[in-house]
């Protein structure tokens, strides 16, 4: 433990590349797509105060995007953090709960079932995020026996549930139209296009309110990783720290799911890679696999953007090709431990 202990000075020049990063992809993002718009010319059009055809592609179309990615790609990172930290296990990430099955269950009962024409676009997030709740209660709910919260029961049961969700959902994408299958299948294949400006302001404010929330955890996260009877040696309480970083963790994945749909690896690849950088110390890996996914997102949607442009690509399809050349180098060039 001690060997991984570094002062928060050393991490300072890491922390700096980080935003670095994080602000040049989101200038990037902002240049780049099938108008391209130089990036001299963005703060005179930002500035100008007339609405052009570029001031909309870049107020209503691109930063939307951005931001959106942002919050996506913060929260599921951190959220990947957390859960890793809690089974000490780099191989966790948020999807293994079967949260995201069942928010796309519920997208596609939305879909087949028309609710859409009733609420509205509104209908998809929600519908989203009230199948991603009912899992993660269910899966919570069945885990905890005699007030314990047993983390292999989860893991099984999470992956379970996964496979019933998704094979629900196959059947109803059998059984639907042509039109509510395009729906579907894109939907599940993650897009970062979403119009509706509250819901992008929701999903920046829980995912900044969690990134406060989990640096209280962050030193029971760290005595976790000692295992659980090292843990309450140092006054730990961990199965109300277990229920807590469960609870905060499938939050930031429901309320993410919901908004953009299935987006993968970036939950699993970037804390992995934020420990190989920072190590293991939750005070510093917290924040880093926050910056580090939010910038791994709003990059990989740029990409998805313009690679065939002007057709778009799903941006959980290039998050999957680039997350998972990324994770295979890393597993090749150094084991991790927690």
């Amino acid at each position: 433990m001690s060997k991984t202990n570094l002062r928060s000075g050393n991490h300072l020049p890491v922390f700096l590349v980080l935003l670095l990063v994080l602000s040049g992809t989101g200038v990037l993002a902002l240049c780049t797509g099938a108008t391209f718009i130089p990036i001299r010319e963005i703060v005179s059009i930002l500035t100008s105060g007339k609405e052009s055809s570029d001031y909309t592609i870049l107020m209503h179309i691109r930063m939307p995007r951005i931001i959106l990615g942002f919050a996506v790609g913060g929260s599921l990172s951190l959220a990947g953090a957390l859960l890793q930290g809690m089974f000490r296990n780099p191989l966790v990430e948020p999807y293994t709960l079967g949260i995201s099955g069942g928010a796309s269950l519920g997208v596609a009962l939305n879909i087949l079932f028309k609710w859409y024409a009733v609420i509205g676009t509104i209908a998809y997030p929600v519908s989203g995020f009230i199948g991603a709740l009912l899992v993660m209660f269910f899966v919570y709910g069945l885990s905890v026996r005699q007030q314990r919260l047993g983390l292999r029961d989860i893991l099984l049961i999470g992956v379970m549930v996964s496979f019933i969700a998704s094979s629900v959902v196959m059947l109803l994408m059998a059984i639907s139209k042509s039109e509510d299958l395009h729906g579907i299948i894109f939907w599940i294949m993650g897009s970062l296009d979403e119009p509706n400006l509250t819901l992008i302001y929701i999903a920046v404010g829980v995912s900044l309110g969690g990134l406060l929330i989990s640096h209280l955890f962050c030193l029971p996260l760290n005595a976790l990783s000692l295992g659980e009877e090292g843990a309450r040696h140092l006054g730990i309480q961990v199965e109300s720290t277990r229920r807590w970083l469960f609870l905060l963790a499938s939050l930031l994945t429901g309320l993410s799911v919901s908004v953009a749909g299935i987006i993968g690896f970036v939950g699993l690849v970037v804390p992995h890679f934020m420990r190989m950088v920072v190590g293991p110390d939750h005070r510093f890996l917290l924040s880093g696999s926050f910056l580090a996914g939010a910038a791994f997102l709003i990059l990989c949607d740029t990409l998805a953007r313009t690679i065939i442009s002007p057709l778009e690509l799903p941006v959980g399809v290039v998050t999957g090709i680039i997350g998972g050349i990324v994770f295979v180098y890393a597993l090749t060039r150094k084991r991790v431990v927690l």
